[in-house]
């Protein structure tokens, strides 16, 4: 059946500037980390990533070892972009990235500079793709001279591989240096990707000053706290305290600890929320964070995150209520 993308798609979502850059990202992007891979049913795939670009989710985040196995989130995207979105190129935002392991020998990983062009040149195959519009390197390299690592980012997209670069997992005092060189040899760096959520809060802790300063949009992966932070959860953890598997740490199911969240719950209630639409509103809070990066299973939890946007703001008085819900409540991923 021929894909006609929904003419409204742009109508609902919103959109915020990278950093000081010409980009607008969508406050909610699709990230193809799980789910996307060749154990997943190829239908599902096709039926998320369309129904996320017609409620105008316009970006979606990959990287080579995306799957599994790894490279199959980039092949199976690569089939429904040739299938479905080919006609819409100019209106995606593609991103991939590299520097964790991906193929055997010392150039499968890291920072250097071969490996960063060759897995680029690799993940454009299993896509199908000319470029990518943005290619982080995707985490610092303790044995890779850092100037090496940026100029191998410089030179692709010299060679038109990639329209912007970006950073992921880099500390503040790795990303002050990291976007000083990319500055210096002409291709700034565009946004960088932390892990950061309600439960990891370590960007608060210098990284965001520093992409303030330089003018770096942020795009939060795992806003949801790797599940945590969603309406099963609370369940979840009750569950495990009542009859224990050990498949969760004991920190984590504390009577103290559902009490938080079950607080968590009550703050969402009241705005006629659930937990996730919260979690996402509070990632977005003030404007600091440029987008934040969801994953999916199924297409109803992509609808109801991009329904947080419609929510008003989070109040003062709300904010410094969750402060206090957070205060000691600890991540304890599954």
């Amino acid at each position: 059946m021929l894909y006609i993308a929904n003419e409204q798609r742009y109508d609902d979502m919103s959109y915020a500037r990278s950093g000081r850059s010409g980009i607008q990202l969508p406050q909610i992007a699709l990230g193809l980390w799980q789910n996307f891979g060749g154990n997943r049913t190829f239908d599902v795939q096709e039926d998320m990533i369309l129904r996320a670009f017609d409620l105008g989710i316009n970006h979606f985040d990959l990287a080579n070892n995306y799957g599994p196995p790894p490279g199959s989130a980039e092949e199976n995207f690569g089939m429904i972009y040739h299938k479905h979105l080919r006609p819409y190129r100019d209106e995606l935002l593609i991103s991939s990235k590299a520097g964790y392991h991906m193929w055997s020998g010392p150039y499968g990983e890291w920072g250097s500079r071969k490996n960063l062009i060759a897995s680029l040149d690799q993940s454009l195959r299993r896509m199908g793709l000319d470029y990518v519009d943005i290619f982080y390197h995707h985490r610092p390299d303790p044995n890779t001279p850092l100037e090496e690592t940026m100029t191998a980012l410089d030179h692709i997209v010299r060679q038109g591989k990639a329209l912007y670069v970006g950073l992921s997992n880099y500390n503040a005092e790795q990303t002050q240096e990291a976007v000083t060189i990319l500055r210096r040899l002409g291709t700034p760096c565009l946004v960088h990707q932390p892990n950061y959520s309600m439960l990891n809060r370590w960007i608060e802790e210098g990284l965001q000053e520093v992409l303030d300063e330089q003018g770096v949009g942020s795009i939060a992966f795992c806003p949801l706290g790797r599940g945590q932070l969603t309406n099963k959860y609370v369940d979840k953890i009750k569950a495990e305290r009542n009859h224990p598997t050990g498949t969760l740490k004991k920190e984590s199911y504390t009577d103290e600890r559902i009490a938080r969240f079950e607080a968590l719950q009550a703050v969402a209630d009241r705005r006629e929320q659930t937990i996730s639409q919260l979690a996402l509103n509070w990632v977005l809070r003030g404007n600091r964070v440029t987008s934040a990066l969801i994953g999916a299973s199924r297409v109803s939890q992509i609808e109801e995150n991009v329904a947080a946007l419609k929510a008003a703001e989070l109040t003062a008085a709300e904010l410094s209520e969750i402060e206090t819900i957070l205060d000691g409540i600890g991540n304890y991923p599954w």
